[in-house]
């Protein structure tokens, strides 16, 4: 029975531990491990675009108040020119996927679930803005 690719990741993982540790104990090791983290992004989630810092920020200050509503406006920098993480599906597609995270936000708002994730929805996008404004380039 062949290893599963999870069963690499977690033995890497482990190592890099390994390794943390042993150079906190003021030992080396004979072999460096380097890790590399991907995030996996939905849909919905990658659709966030990266915008200006200014705008990121008025978004978030519109969905902590009226949930969905900074959301709302970002979609709408998709149609003017906003990268995602989605460069294979057209504006459209994004711009109503942008829409629709929305629209889940403003109707999930009554059980605090929405409001939630408009809040941290609106961070992503300040944090997004930040690797713009650093010049961070994207994940792929």
């Amino acid at each position: 029975m062949e290893p599963s690719h999870k069963d690499a990741e977690t033995a890497a993982a482990a190592a890099a531990v390994a390794a943390v540790a042993a150079a906190d104990r003021g030992t080396s090791s004979s072999s460096g491990v380097v890790v590399q983290v991907r995030e996996k992004k939905g849909p919905l989630r990658a659709a966030i675009p990266y915008m200006p810092f200014p705008v990121a920020v008025i978004c978030l200050f519109l969905n902590t108040f009226v949930p969905g509503l900074g959301t709302f406006v970002s979609a709408f920098t998709v149609l003017c020119g906003a990268r995602t993480d989605l460069p294979d599906r057209h504006v459209c597609c994004v711009f109503w996927l942008n829409i629709a995270a929305a629209l889940i936000q403003m109707l999930t708002a009554i059980v605090m679930v929405g409001w939630i994730m408009s809040i941290f929805w609106g961070m992503d996008m300040v944090i997004l803005a930040s690797y713009k404004e650093q010049g961070i380039p994207q994940q792929l």
